[in-house]
């Protein structure tokens, strides 16, 4: 994919993110713990759902972003039980590349490791939010490799938001939208990711509080 095509689809993803994000129709709650709220609705990219994660996370907007950014010096494997490595394939500007994310076996080993290739923007808006915005893509030079069921993402990423007279707090909204690919029941994707992305919320805060204290 050369730049000036990598530009058009990261831009339209982040355009797609942004309507995610101020769209409340359709959303029903699965999950809701320790102040973190899971919702889904049906995904109009693929046979499956899409996931929305909310929650306050004590921390600042670039500490929190500092542990989930899909960029180089990420904090993310380091605290993230659901990824095993992420890996910069090639840089096309400072806010726009192609990544590569392993994650491992999950649901007692019921899904078994995987790995996704994408097209990641960074975007930054005037209000201070930092936006990830994510899309599967081909890249020749990360063909599929052995021990790794290559899965899909779909449009999805976070907004790491200020709240107002917070400084030390933010809400991060998440959206996640994965074809994990191989032959799971419907039934496990199902219950996997409510109950993952409620421990990266979880994760994530203890990560913030050992990182930056």
């Amino acid at each position: 994919m050369d730049p000036a095509t990598a530009a058009q689809v990261s831009e339209a993803v982040a355009e797609k993110m942004l309507q995610y994000r101020r769209d409340n129709s359709g959303w029903k709650i699965c999950r809701e713990s320790n102040g973190v709220s899971v919702s889904w609705r049906p995904s109009v990219e693929f046979p499956g759902n899409l996931y929305r994660g909310k929650g306050i996370v004590n921390g600042t907007p670039e500490q929190v972003w500092d542990c989930v950014k899909p960029l180089a010096g990420t904090l993310r494997a380091q605290w993230d039980e659901n990824v095993n490595s992420f890996e910069i394939i090639e840089s096309l500007t400072d806010t726009l590349l192609f990544s590569r994310t392993t994650t491992p076996s999950a649901v007692m080993k019921l899904i078994s490791p995987r790995d996704f290739v994408d097209l990641v923007l960074v975007r930054t808006y005037e209000d201070g939010t930092i936006s990830s915005n994510a899309t599967n893509v081909e890249h020749p030079s990360c063909p599929p490799k052995p021990g790794y069921v290559r899965g899909f993402n779909y449009p999805c990423g976070c907004f790491c938001e200020p709240l107002p007279g917070e400084p030390n707090k933010t809400s991060l909204v998440t959206f996640f939208q994965t074809d994990l690919s191989g032959y799971l029941p419907q039934g496990v994707v199902d219950s996997f990711f409510p109950r993952s992305m409620a421990g990266f919320y979880a994760n994530l805060e203890k990560a913030v509080k050992k990182f930056f204290g």
